[in-house]
């Protein structure tokens, strides 16, 4: 109930509500784009000043560790489940947006945190950078596989049964020019960059820069929760008649993964603060980074199917009642 009193929940919920009633209220898209874009600057320059003031040390190293191998873990048992549910490549699409991660309930979830006065390290924000590429290489990866082994003239609908069409199986997309889009990518470059120049500038940067990314990171995660609540409301009809399985899926898939990173930080021993943001990371399922890549690498998948579910019922579920509980959780558990 805390969470919910939050003012920049409460906007959310606002911008949610103004999507469900259809509503005239817009935030621009360069505006949208920008708001992102500093979230991710201001992010970065936090995680680089907490990394110069702890350094780098062998429990960086294990939580990086366990970043990467949950994000090769959660899409492979993904597909697997979900292969049951609907065809190939709707699950190696499905499979790779949840097992990616979204910065902005990470971005959510470190407020929460400071709110609660909770410590936690700065190098989760490489954490979050770490776990966006190795679900989409293996959606790739999948989808080649696929396209391989299916019948020529025969690609799988959505169902998993075969249509008879005349076009040829799509060629497979190189798993190379993902790796390269991955790394390059624009937001991810200035992520990282920003930790870099927090940890060089140290406590004289953070000085410096305290009311650009302290004072006013509030404010502008308020605004894009904004436009997020707009959003997710204005995306919740394309999970209309969808599966009830997906919609399980959608629901309790997180759950579960955060789950498994909980157990994870247990084995680990790690900080309360720090495994709080690894099972959020966890729970979480992209809905910028993969479906604008996976567009292009999986045309034969449903966008509605993947973005829906992701930012239709998993995005607010995780801001709304996610984010306090995988804290709870961890905090009773590792406390």
């Amino acid at each position: 109930m805390h969470n919910l009193l939050d003012p920049a929940i409460l906007f959310f919920v606002i911008g949610a509500l103004a999507g469900a009633i259809k509503s005239n209220l817009e935030i621009p898209p360069a505006i949208s784009r920008f708001l992102s874009l500093y979230l991710l600057m201001a992010l970065g320059l936090k995680g680089g000043f907490a990394l110069s003031e702890s350094g780098l040390t062998a429990d960086v190293g294990l939580s990086l560790g366990a970043a990467v191998a949950l994000a090769l873990v959660i899409p492979w048992l993904g597909y697997g489940l979900l292969r049951r549910i609907v065809s190939g490549f709707d699950a190696a699409a499905v499979a790779a947006t949840y097992g990616s991660v979204s910065a902005v309930t990470f971005v959510t979830a470190v407020q929460y945190l400071e709110n609660q006065h909770i410590a936690y390290g700065g190098h989760m924000a490489a954490a979050m950078a770490l776990m966006e590429s190795p679900a989409i290489i293996m959606a790739v990866i999948l989808a080649n596989h696929l396209r391989q082994t299916s019948p020529p003239g025969l690609p799988q609908n959505r169902h998993g049964s075969a249509d008879l069409q005349d076009a040829p199986n799509k060629a497979g997309v190189s798993v190379g020019k993902i790796l390269y889009e991955s790394f390059t990518d624009g937001a991810q470059l200035l992520l990282l960059g920003a930790m870099v120049v927090g940890m060089v500038t140290g406590e004289s940067g953070k000085t410096a820069m305290e009311p650009f990314s302290g004072d006013l990171f509030k404010g502008m995660l308020a605004f894009f929760l904004l436009d997020m609540g707009l959003m997710a409301a204005r995306n919740l009809p394309q999970v209309k008649g969808q599966s009830p399985l997906l919609m399980a899926y959608a629901v309790l898939g997180p759950v579960a993964h955060a789950a498994l990173a909980l157990g994870m930080a247990m084995l680990l021993k790690l900080p309360t603060g720090d495994a709080a943001l690894l099972m959020t990371l966890a729970a979480s399922a992209s809905y910028i980074a993969v479906p604008a890549v996976l567009r292009f690498a999986l045309p034969e998948a449903s966008p509605s199917l993947y973005f829906g579910l992701s930012l239709g019922v998993t995005f607010p579920l995780n801001i709304l009642l996610g984010i306090p509980a995988y804290v709870g959780f961890a905090q009773a558990v590792l406390s």
